[in-house]
């Protein structure tokens, strides 16, 4: 079961909304920061994180960060990686450490397609604050995606307010030297028919250029639009626990 809590934005002030979901232990026990898909909300991911956090033992933070990215949300422009969205996860990050039984030195952040390029914003906003964070099949140029995919134009376009500025300023490619600090892994399938795997090739080209020592990795899988979840915890464990790799000889 979730609880449903409110928190107020440190920037405007509004009462923001995020589910929570206890680990079963009376020892502290990991975060996970799971973020809802482009044309959803908090409750998005409710199904297929809680199930992964349960099996692990992990605490699950679903925020809202001023809901899905469609015409149809009147907040529009306040959400799709606004600072406003952005400073809302933070905020939220920050309740749950002060209020729950959380291991604040092991949170980590999973998001796919609207959520992974939330995600790589978040690497960009608090580099630091996560253990590792995983993206799959990730918007990372806006300005592209807005003619890459005409059933999510007018979506971008109104969230940016029509601003080419706004697009660039919301575009994970745009933060390659923050993004560098942080600890990721992209995840797109090869066949992705809604946001191309150009979109991660293109920033994981331009990141090893400019920071080719980053732990930034990139992992193109047989595939399309989709997350693999086995694949999202095995990675997320591996940063969790680290285990040592076999030399090849020879």
């Amino acid at each position: 079961m979730y609880s449903e809590i409110w928190i107020p934005s440190s920037l405007d002030g509004t009462e923001q909304p995020s589910l929570f979901f206890r680990a079963d232990s009376a020892e502290k026990r990991p975060l996970l920061v799971g973020l809802h898909t482009w044309s959803f909300d908090r409750f998005n991911q409710v199904k297929a994180l809680g199930e992964q956090a349960e099996k692990y033992g992990f605490n699950l933070l679903l925020p809202e960060f001023r809901g899905p990215n469609l015409t149809t949300n009147p907040h529009c422009t306040e959400a799709c990686a606004s600072v406003y969205a952005r400073q809302d996860i933070v905020d939220a990050v920050e309740y749950i450490c002060k209020t729950e039984n959380v291991d604040c030195g092991n949170i980590f952040l999973m998001g796919s397609s609207g959520g992974g390029h939330m995600a790589l914003m978040m690497a960009a906003y608090r580099p630091k604050l996560f253990r590792a964070v995983t993206s799959f099949v990730p918007i990372t140029d806006l300005s592209k995606w807005v003619t890459e995919n005409k059933n999510y134009s007018e979506h971008i376009i109104a969230c940016c307010s029509g601003s080419e500025e706004e697009m660039r300023k919301r575009s994970p490619i745009s933060y390659l030297d923050e993004i560098a600090q942080a600890n990721v892994k992209v995840f797109h399938g090869k066949y992705d028919d809604s946001v191309p795997v150009t979109q991660s090739i293109c920033f994981f080209n331009e990141m090893m250029k400019r920071h080719p020592d980053a732990s930034v990795y990139l992992d193109i899988f047989d595939g399309g639009h989709e997350t693999d979840m086995a694949t999202a915890f095995h990675w997320i464990m591996t940063q969790y626990k680290k285990t040592g790799r076999t030399k090849v000889t020879g």
